[in-house]
C-alpha cells in the first residue's frame, strides 16, 4: 500500500478504541453474569438467577466475537475505501441486552413482591 493510499491513522485508532470498548463491554457482561450467579444468592429464585447469569455471560462472549468481527469489517472498509458495514447486528445485540435487562427488572419486582 503506497503512502498516498494509506488510511488515516485517526480512523484506524478510532476503530481500535471502539474495539476496546467492545472488549470492556464483554468483560463487564461476563463479570455481571458471574456476580449474579455467585454473589447475590437472595436475588429471585435459583433458576432465574442462574438463567440471567448465564445469559449475561453468553452476551459477554457474543460481545467479544461481535467486536472482533466489527473491527475487522471496519478496518477492511477503511483500507479499501468501501462502505461501512451494516449496523443491524449492533441493533440486534442492543435489543438483546435491553431484553435481558427488562427480564431482570421483572424478576426483581416479582422477587420483591413474593418476599
Amino acid at each position: 500500500m503506497s503512502a498516498a493510499n494509506r488510511p488515516d491513522e485517526r480512523f484506524t485508532l478510532a476503530n481500535e478504541r471502539t474495539f476496546l470498548a467492545w472488549m470492556r463491554t464483554a468483560l463487564g457482561l461476563v463479570a455481571a453474569g458471574i456476580a449474579v450467579i455467585v454473589l447475590v444468592p437472595g436475588f429471585s429464585t435459583g433458576w432465574v438467577r442462574t438463567l440471567i447469569g448465564l445469559v449475561l455471560v453468553l452476551l459477554g462472549s457474543a460481545a467479544a466475537l461481535l467486536g472482533i468481527r466489527r473491527w475487522r469489517q471496519v478496518r477492511r472498509a477503511i483500507e479499501e475505501g468501501a462502505e461501512m458495514p451494516s449496523s443491524v447486528p449492533l441493533e440486534i445485540f442492543a435489543g438483546t441486552v435491553a431484553a435481558v435487562g427488562i427480564f431482570a427488572a421483572g424478576a426483581t419486582v416479582v422477587s420483591t413482591l413474593i418476599h
